[in-house]
């Protein structure tokens, strides 16, 4: 494959990415409470590995091409994240213990990896990344690779950069706040604010 497109789509994978959204709101939140960061980040990871199958398998072209599907799907991501973002601020918790023994929540477990699969696998947003921005680094003419490989190579250097910035960003969270609890909160309330009003906008979009 030509290095060209694959270097143009990771500075503008990278650029979205490093724009704060649900992903980094769910990973400062985690990272804030003293849960395993990584396993929130493999969550989000998994949820964008799920795109990058629908995509090559060319399933994301037709959820596109289905309003109503494309609609269940927006309404069901927002309303997982006004949920989530309202847990949040109800519990905007101080920093715990890095090795998260003091969480007994469901977050400190399985729970965490879950919920990130949830955020980012059922965020449009992440579906129109695939359908929108990934389609122009696709090279169709000439002796290239197949589109599905070039799909899939696209996808895992998308899933890369995730986990590389969010990573970054919860273990920052996690050792800037770990000792001030105000702070602490005040980012876990930011989070929990951002997830509200990400949901929010997405129902909103969709009812005008």
């Amino acid at each position: 494959m030509d290095l060209t497109p694959l270097l143009s789509f990771l500075a503008v994978d990278l650029l979205l990415v490093c724009v704060p959204g649900a992903d980094w709101a769910y990973v400062i939140a985690a990272g804030v409470r003293g849960r395993p960061v990584g396993r929130a980040v493999a969550g989000l990871v998994a949820g964008y590995a799920l795109h990058t199958a629908l995509a090559v398998a060319g399933l994301a072209v037709l959820v596109a091409g289905s309003p109503r599907l494309l609609t269940a799907l927006t309404v069901a991501g927002a309303g997982y994240l006004l949920w989530l973002g309202w847990s949040v601020l109800r519990h905007p918790a101080a920093p715990r213990a890095a090795d998260g023994g003091a969480d007994g929540g469901a977050d400190g477990g399985a729970g965490g990896f879950w919920r990130g699969a949830a955020i980012s696998g059922l965020n449009p947003k992440g579906l129109l990344l695939y359908l929108s921005v990934l389609p122009q680094f696709l090279v169709t003419e000439g002796a290239h690779a197949p589109v599905a490989a070039q799909t899939a190579l696209l996808g895992a250097l998308h899933m890369a950069c995730c986990a590389a910035v969010y990573l970054t960003v919860g273990v920052l969270a996690r050792r800037l706040l770990a000792a001030r609890p105000r702070a602490a909160r005040a980012v876990t309330r930011t989070s929990g604010a951002a997830m509200l009003g990400i949901g929010a906008l997405l129902l909103a979009q969709h009812a005008l």
